[in-house]
């Protein structure tokens, strides 16, 4: 897929957050893996300062599913770009309602 685009993120694209995660096991071992979260981003908050986030939305079994993600953070592995959509706002909140579809931008 594409690069890490952390410094380029925009309202409308659709995004992967690899995010690490440590579990615990059966033994008592700390695990870490990668989980990956992919969705539509809402809100970019706070440009490039070291407390930027980035608000992304999916469905998930008919359920809508929000996460804010620290963008500087270890705890975020990477974020690619998936495609990018066509939105009018700097905050399309609406998408949260809205069920038409969204235009790619070619």
């Amino acid at each position: 897929m594409s690069d890490d685009i952390r410094t380029g993120l925009k309202p409308g694209m659709i995004v992967r957050v690899h995010q690490k995660i440590k579990e615990l096991n059966a033994k008592g071992e700390e695990k870490e893996r990668v989980q990956i979260f992919e969705g539509i981003i809402l809100a970019v908050k706070h440009g490039n300062e070291p407390g930027a986030t980035v608000t992304v939305r999916k469905v998930s079994e008919g359920v809508g599913v929000e996460k804010i993600f620290p963008v500087h953070s270890p705890v975020v592995e990477r974020i690619e770009l998936v495609r990018q959509m066509r939105v009018r706002q700097s905050r399309p909140y609406y998408i949260r309602s809205h069920k038409k579809r969204l235009k790619e931008v070619k």
